[in-house]
């Protein structure tokens, strides 16, 4: 069996255009219609679009975005914008701490790009919360640009169909780098339609759990078939989610959302029922309700909201927490 991170023989050019061909032939009839694919969406839109998609499914990220554009359909939209009502519109997307990126990100941009997001890709890299994949990703869909892009979707792919393994591991490898620049086009043009149609056929086709091989456009080059489909070096656990201190964090950030004045912060840090004064703000008494209901113990409730705080997401205040 080969190890996810062995380093792959070279394609040969052959083999490179074959594939080129028959994923962006299958990715032409086979691709999503999501918005930020259109061509007359916005490289704000992009970049949106990229920093909501970390580790949430697009099913989730649709209608979010479609919001979030609306209520600000540029930079200075959302650099302006009071943390606390970005924090409200990131809703249930989970890792909030994305919203701030993309805040302290619009920021820069409208105060060293004089609004506009930058093309060069090593300029996007410059900006606060920007990492590789989200600044090639930006340069590629948004401006075209020869970048190579590598995620989990994309790295699942080549690990398949080229180096005959199951899943590509846990994190990206030099081997799997050096294999992506590899596989890119040459041709500007090209290598854009082959980066979004390989992170598609991965999201849609060559999934971790349950590939589609009979829909596979290059079944019969695929190296993991042409083995005997082995199974996975590590199998995929998933990530745990009950229980969690991301959990907790999750539902203090629930009650904050909702809250229009500060919580008393013993209701988000005890762990039995509290009792709220006559008159407390109603808006927090079924995420209140859900807080209390996690059998957490106090000392988790308790990191879970030294946490927020501590990464900027709450703030504590006389009367209590509240959002920044």
């Amino acid at each position: 069996m080969t190890p996810a991170y062995a380093s792959p023989a070279p394609v040969s050019p052959a083999l490179a255009r074959k594939l080129h061909r028959e994923i962006t032939t299958w990715y032409d009839d086979a691709q999503r219609d999501l918005p930020w694919r259109r061509p007359d969406c916005s490289p704000w839109g992009v970049l949106v679009s990229e920093i909501m998609l970390q580790q949430t499914p697009v099913v989730r990220v649709l209608p979010r975005w479609s919001e979030w554009m609306s209520r600000w359909p540029g930079p200075a939209d959302l650099a302006r914008a009071p943390v606390a009502d970005v924090l409200r519109a990131w809703d249930s997307l989970g890792y909030p701490r994305r919203a701030l990126r993309l805040q302290a990100a619009a920021r820069a941009i409208v105060d060293q790009h004089d609004g506009r997001v930058p093309a060069d890709h090593g300029t996007l890299l410059d900006l606060p919360g920007i990492g590789a994949y989200t600044a090639a990703a930006v340069a590629v869909f948004a401006f075209g640009d020869r970048q190579t892009v590598i995620d989990t979707n994309i790295r699942r792919v080549h690990a398949r169909a080229v180096t005959g393994t199951a899943l590509p591991g846990k994190t990206l490898t030099a081997a799997q780098t050096r294999l992506a620049d590899q596989l890119m086009p040459r041709d500007r043009e090209l290598s854009v339609r082959w980066n979004q149609a390989v992170m598609e056929l991965g999201a849609l086709v060559c999934t971790a759990r349950s590939p589609k091989c009979g829909e596979c456009p290059v079944a019969t080059d695929c190296a993991w078939l042409a083995a005997g489909s082995p199974p996975p070096v590590d199998s995929p656990t998933g990530q745990r989610w009950h229980g969690t201190d991301r959990q907790v964090r999750g539902a203090v950030m629930a009650v904050l959302r909702s809250a229009q004045s500060a919580v008393p912060e013993e209701w988000l840090t005890v762990a039995r029922e509290v009792n709220m004064p006559p008159g407390s703000d109603p808006g927090v008494d079924r995420p209140l309700e859900k807080l209390l209901a996690l059998e957490a113990p106090e000392d988790q409730r308790r990191r879970a909201v030294d946490g927020l705080v501590s990464d900027g997401l709450a703030v504590r205040t006389a009367a209590g927490l509240t959002l920044p």
